[in-house]
């Protein structure tokens, strides 16, 4: 801890580009240094999948979104098809 209040700045900096610092007392980890932007990630639960889908929904107007209407005419509707994925 000592050593870190005498390096502070550069500990800072070091932790501004991104490299998280950890500050020991007698060689046991007590805390962790991190930046501004790493911070959020781990206090910010993280929404699950369901979440970030029912979000999006809600942020695209309906107008966005692809109706049945725009996949008429997308398959071929004759039984005597051949198939093309060879």
């Amino acid at each position: 801890m000592s050593n870190a209040r005498n390096n502070l700045p550069a500990i800072i900096h070091t932790v501004e580009k991104g490299s998280a610092a950890e500050l020991t007392r007698h060689c046991k980890l007590v805390a962790v240094l991190l930046s501004t932007v790493q911070y959020p990630n781990l206090t910010h639960p993280q929404a699950n999948l369901w979440e970030a889908i029912t979000s999006f929904r809600k942020s695209c107007a309906s107008s966005d979104l692809l109706k049945d209407d725009d996949f008429s005419g997308v398959r071929d509707p004759s039984k005597d098809r051949k198939d093309t994925f060879n």
